[in-house]
């Protein structure tokens, strides 16, 4: 499908152990955000993953630009493919994803495991559901 296709909605996950949030798996590709936890979910091209909603330059909150397809920081521009995948800006990595994992028909983010593909590339690469 088409990234820019992509809806966003606003979820509320649940609260698990630890720093663990539960979602549904989305049913179609989406962009979800929690504001409260500052969890980004993804769902693109069949897979699920979990970002910190927060832009890796200066912590500003980012956005999901619909019409463009892709993640954007409204302090300094810097874009991001759906998949976190850096694409211009004045950024100096991808999005940070947290680790995530399915137990049935939900996605488990956990929030105690960040990475940063600068440093933790093989962490921030296998963070990833594949649905």
């Amino acid at each position: 499908s088409d990234a820019s296709a992509v809806p966003l909605t606003t979820i509320s996950g649940t609260q698990g152990a630890a720093n663990e949030h539960t979602y549904p798996v989305p049913a179609a590709d989406a962009v979800s955000i929690d504001r409260e936890a500052e969890i980004i979910l993804v769902r693109f091209h069949q897979q699920a993953l979990a970002f910190n909603l927060a832009c890796p330059h200066e912590n500003t909150a980012l956005r999901w630009r619909q019409e463009d397809g892709r993640f954007q920081c409204p302090r300094h521009g810097s874009k991001y493919q759906p998949d976190g995948t850096f694409i211009s800006g004045r950024a100096t990595r991808n999005l940070d994803r947290f680790a995530i994992r399915r137990a049935g028909e939900s996605l488990i983010v956990d929030l105690s495991h960040l990475y940063r593909s600068d440093q933790q590339n093989a962490e921030w690469t296998a963070a990833v559901v594949t649905l």
